[in-house]
């Protein structure tokens, strides 16, 4: 989105190049040792003029469930074209960066491919989409996206679409917070199933989350959640999601937004890495050591100073080194645990 909203005459060489306005680009990935992940695709949330009471055209009236507008920090539902064209153009994005990086990105389709673009230095990309909102009823578009590098989706970001309810952004309240797939949702996992797709969970709520372990065949993932015991926001996952998680041989990453792991939920700027290591710690006891990574929201959530980009991640794994972490451990939480949860998912 950074890419789209900040750099639309060239989001491919801005990326490249850099400086790009984000928390990411190229060449500060080189310099922290970033050695890839999942890129996702989210649209924006489109405005209501509360003066004129005109809606706006990107929004599909279909999908405003009974008595949401009535919150404050209610997120409209992009409409059907409007996240279609958005989603899209940013895989294209993804896409033109690969093409014009002369070896040094690879968009990445199996966990082989992962470990290639490893050794060969490049950044391995995984296409990820946050929110299904560009995916029609039919799931046509699903067809298309697979091949064009989706390989993981979350069927919801924290909005209501026609696949479930997300989860919102709420400090001291549970992520029990109201209906959770629909009926297309079901059949949206169902179909990433079949096709190894990833589904990812940290933005559906607790009602979704246990629809998804029921009828999954795949490893619960939780891509970017961290744990509800520590820091009460509904974003983060309840002893009971961890559990169901182990269970499944899933993995959590973790999530470096500092509301998400400071206990008081604030975006304090005085938060360092002992809030990430407690909420390490708190992950490996309920998940073990083979089923914890990073999952960081870069470019999506407000972050700790000493994480201001991707820079601050060998400051992160440095104190991880200091507190006593191996380096068996270190190596897993940084990668192979990521790389080995894709490798059961995706079936190669």
């Amino acid at each position: 989105m950074q890419l789209w909203q900040q750099h639309r005459q060239d989001p491919a060489q801005a990326f490249l190049n850099g400086p790009a306005s984000g928390q990411l680009d190229l060449p500060r990935c080189r310099e922290a040792g970033f050695a890839g992940g999942l890129f996702a695709a989210w649209v924006p949330s489109p405005q209501l003029d509360p003066a004129s009471r005109v809606p706006d055209l990107t929004i599909d009236a279909r999908f405003l469930l009974e008595g949401t507008q009535k919150h404050a920090d209610f997120s409209p539902t992009p409409a059907l074209e409007f996240a279609r064209d958005v989603t899209i153009g940013m895989m294209a994005f993804l896409l033109r960066i690969e093409a014009q990086s002369q070896g040094a990105v690879k968009i990445c389709r199996s966990a082989q491919q992962i470990r290639e673009a490893m050794q060969n230095h490049a950044l391995a990309i995984v296409i990820h989409i946050e929110g299904a909102e560009a995916i029609d009823p039919d799931l046509y578009l699903l067809d298309v996206l697979f091949q064009m590098g989706l390989r993981t989706l979350g069927p919801v970001w924290s909005r209501p679409n026609i696949f479930g309810h997300g989860v919102p952004f709420k400090f001291n309240t549970s992520p029990d917070t109201g209906p959770g797939l629909t009926d297309l949702g079901v059949k949206l996992v169902e179909a990433c199933n079949r096709k190894h797709i990833m589904v990812d969970l940290s933005h559906l709520n607790e009602k979704g989350f246990w629809q998804v372990a029921d009828i999954s065949n795949a490893p619960l993932v939780a891509s970017h959640s961290n744990a509800f015991s520590l820091c009460a926001q509904s974003r983060n996952l309840t002893d009971a999601q961890l559990g169901a998680i182990q269970q499944s041989g899933g993995f959590v990453g973790l999530n470096f937004a500092t509301p998400f792991l400071r206990e008081d939920g604030t975006r304090d700027a005085n938060t360092g890495t002992g809030d990430y290591l407690r909420h390490l710690d708190y992950l490996l006891e309920k998940l073990g050591e083979d089923h914890v990574g990073f999952g960081s929201d870069y470019d999506g959530a407000s972050m700790a100073p000493f994480m201001k980009d991707v820079s601050g991640l060998p400051v992160l794994i440095n104190a991880m080194r200091e507190a006593g972490y191996g380096e068996a451990l270190v190596t897993k939480i940084a990668h192979k645990n990521w790389i080995s949860v894709l490798e059961r998912t995706w079936g190669e």
